[in-house]
């Protein structure tokens, strides 16, 4: 019987294991993390992270063959594959601050594998990590290895947050990279021999180690590079009359192009896509390749650029001010389906607001007030964060406050700003929310949910990304 121990329950190691044993009742599966409260929660009715699908995957299989475990040591000693998805943040300090990926927790888990394993051990990478990450962990575990043998392989992840049971259960690909020597294509195998269970062979591509690490930031490259390019297009859109929903379904029907990721937004949020783009950076400057570093770091800077475009329409419409003004915030983690509010886009425009002095009301069915607040007040280290998004001092916390629903929100507010496209604000009552506001009312629609006409006809004004712009706000400046 294979056992498998996977180093981190988080967004990845939870789903990416529950799944693993359910498709495998024959492989026993434990997930470890030396932060027990977040174990606690795995093993309770209210798991720590909200995904659909997830509650069911492992009620079916927590205490047969998947087990959530604080004895990290014990089950790294026991595994015969131990998967490694600790968290790799940008450093904030340091060599490459602001870009390079801290690979801290990562050489102290190798440090750890190395000094607990008495048995042979095939070491996968599922954190998304910088390229050569597996040589630097190779060495380690080698001049630690007392006489074992470590295979390293790189086995990323890309799932998207909201689906990731679906895009586990059915993957695009898997991609497992190794190193070309025998015992290398032997644990590729045994990795393959998994996956196997449940996804068709022709879907499990098998690379050398370096190709599978850049083969990860690469795809979330790209896939922010699509979401940059519409957004940038959208201010075009805006300043001609042109609509932009029109312009990416116009171009999405070219077979080359497709029609995913071409939504226009207040911007891309998640713990990856800007991460990784920075670590990408990073990679490219250190091998002597600025203008390749300066093209991605673009991509970056057009996201910032969407967040500052957004604040700047919002202030200049409500008469250049928002100051002493409710605002009611509908949506804050960064995309639907989920609870997670890394690098949410929300946060900037939040700060960008608290920095005019305006007063938050903020609703999100999945996030909490402790979590939005502990967003708002965090100091991050970001690629070139414009003035007016810096963090809101802690005097400015007094101007927010968490409710329990959109209504209890918008009431007496002067404005609504929609940043997560939750299904239900497709579908509120909007003369209901229009007869309890501040006049004249204004709806920002940072997602592109609303129907534009109805709102208008109720009353509303409304400006949306991309979209032809209300009379009111083409005699008003576009930056405040």
């Amino acid at each position: 019987m294979v056992k498998i121990c996977c180093l981190g329950a988080g967004y990845v190691g939870g789903p990416t294991m529950a799944v693993i044993a359910l498709k495998c009742p024959d492989i026993e599966v434990v997930v470890v993390d030396i932060f027990e409260p977040r174990i606690i929660a795995w093993n309770s009715d209210h798991l720590p992270i909200y995904e659909p699908g997830l509650d069911d995957v492992v009620k079916q299989c927590r205490g047969k063959n998947l087990f959530f475990s604080k004895d990290v040591e014990k089950h790294v000693a026991e595994a015969d594959i131990v998967f490694v998805s600790v968290n790799t943040p940008t450093k904030t300090q340091g060599l490459g601050a602001g870009k390079a990926a801290d690979l801290a927790y990562w050489e102290s888990a190798a440090r750890m594998i190395a000094d607990v394993s008495r048995t042979d051990k095939i070491v996968v990478e599922k954190s998304t990590v910088p390229v050569k990450t597996a040589e630097a962990i190779e060495k380690i575990l080698t001049h630690n290895s007392k006489g074992i043998n470590f295979q390293i392989l790189s086995n990323p992840e890309f799932l998207a947050e909201g689906t990731a049971i679906q895009d586990l259960f059915n993957p695009d690909r898997v991609l497992i990279g190794g190193r070309e020597t025998p015992e290398g294509k032997k644990a590729i195998q045994a990795l393959k021999d998994v996956y196997a269970h449940w996804v068709p062979v022709e879907r499990i591509i098998c690379t050398n180690l370096w190709s599978a690490e850049l083969s990860k930031l690469a795809a979330n490259a790209f896939l922010a590079q699509r979401i940059s390019s519409v957004n940038a297009m959208s201010a075009l859109c805006e300043a001609t009359g042109a609509d932009v929903s029109q312009v990416s379904h116009a171009i999405g029907k070219d077979t080359r192009i497709g029609p995913k990721f071409l939504n226009a937004s207040v911007g891309f949020g998640g713990s990856c896509f800007q991460k990784d783009i920075l670590n990408l950076v990073y990679i490219c400057e250190c091998n002597g390749l600025p203008e390749v570093a300066t093209y991605w770091k673009q991509v970056v800077q057009v996201n910032e650029y969407q967040k500052t475009r957004f604040v700047n329409r919002m202030v200049s419409s409500m008469f250049n001010t928002v100051s002493g003004k409710k605002i009611a915030i509908l949506g804050f983690a960064f995309k639907k389906d989920t609870g997670d509010t890394r690098e949410t886009p929300a946060i900037g425009v939040c700060q960008g607001l608290l920095g005019d002095k305006a007063i938050l009301s903020i609703y999100d069915p999945q996030v909490s007030q402790e979590q939005i607040q502990r967003d708002l007040s965090m100091h991050k280290s970001e690629l070139d964060r414009p003035p007016r998004l810096q963090p809101a001092s802690p005097t400015a916390m007094k101007q927010v406050t968490c409710v329990w629903d959109a209504y209890e929100a918008a009431k007496g507010a002067h404005g609504i700003c929609i940043l997560t496209e939750w299904d239900e604000f497709k579908t509120l009552d909007y003369q209901k929310i229009y007869d309890d506001m501040q006049k004249p009312a204004f709806v920002f629609d940072g997602r592109n949910v609303v129907d534009v006409d109805k709102l208008r006809q109720i009353g509303f004004i409304v400006y949306t990304i991309g979209k032809p712009l209300d009379a009111w706000l083409k005699d008003m400046p576009a930056v405040a």
